[in-house]
């Protein structure tokens, strides 16, 4: 469960969705309240189904403007950026973040698709999460956006995921990038970057995410009805393989955005893309 299935010639779309089935089920999670955590299946199975679909289907999926000082990787004038927020101790966004990184070597190099990363740690299923995120954000203040992301990637490969993690590490792979640490120390230390992790997460709340990773996809241009088609096509597939799960696809009401929940396979986001690129 902890490992994404790469993308293989093999693998038929039916299959595929079966294993992103089982990947959503297993990471679909939601902090509905300070102290409540509760499976998102539950949820679910107390709605009606004609209720749950519409629900499901379309919302108003509001976040904040995409800014070249965030931290991203690829073109900023991309025609589609994908918005991941995401929790650094949480293995379904450790097999996912392999998949973006193939995403970027697919689609970012030749500039249309951006990568941009969020913070969405789930502070009650894994403590340390919010403290590795600031972390991160420590390493982008002394290091830039490069160092961010070499920070992130290491974190990602060293981690054994579920709060895993030794905290110890974080100065350490400050050291091994070259940062100060005790700049880096004094900045984990102090705090700062606490608020803006909490308003990254509840940005993600708000945005209908129900677990992580939560990724958004963020159109330069009204989603055309044939992507639209691609995209529910998926979901109804999805249903059809996970009944009583929630699809993995929201559209956006005003046609800009279309959010995803899960560590879904390269097969079905490159779908996706391909869709809205047209």
């Amino acid at each position: 469960m902890e490992d994404s299935p790469r993308d293989k010639s093999s693998i038929s779309v039916p299959i595929a969705i079966v294993i992103a089935g089982a990947l959503v089920a297993g990471a679909l999670f939601m902090t509905r309240s300070p102290s409540t955590l509760t499976n998102n299946s539950n949820t679910n199975s107390a709605l009606g189904a004609a209720q749950a679909d519409a629900l499901s289907t379309e919302a108003e999926i509001a976040i904040k403007t995409i800014s070249q000082t965030e931290h991203i990787l690829g073109n900023p004038a991309a025609k589609l950026a994908i918005v991941e927020y995401s929790d650094t101790e949480c293995p379904f966004c450790k097999s996912f973040h392999a998949t973006m990184h193939q995403v970027a070597d697919t689609y970012g190099k030749n500039g249309t698709v951006l990568w941009v990363y969020r913070q969405f740690p789930l502070e009650q299923l894994h403590p340390k999460a919010p403290y590795e995120s600031e972390a991160t954000e420590c390493a982008a203040e002394l290091g830039g956006n490069k160092i961010f992301w070499e920070y992130l990637n290491k974190i990602f490969e060293i981690t054994p995921s579920n709060n895993g993690l030794d905290a110890a590490q974080l100065p350490i792979i400050a050291k091994d990038l070259g940062l100060n640490v005790t700049q880096f120390n004094t900045c984990l230390s102090s705090g700062k970057y606490t608020s803006l992790v909490q308003a990254s997460y509840d940005e993600a709340v708000g945005a209908g995410g129900r677990g992580t990773p939560f990724s958004i996809f963020v159109s330069s241009k009204p989603i055309s009805n044939e992507a639209r088609a691609v995209v529910q096509g998926l979901n109804d597939d999805f249903s059809r393989q996970a009944p009583g799960q929630d699809p993995p696809f929201t559209f956006s009401t005003d046609k800009l955005r279309i959010s995803m929940s899960g560590a879904l396979p390269y097969t079905m986001i490159q779908k996706v893309i391909d869709a809205l690129l047209k």
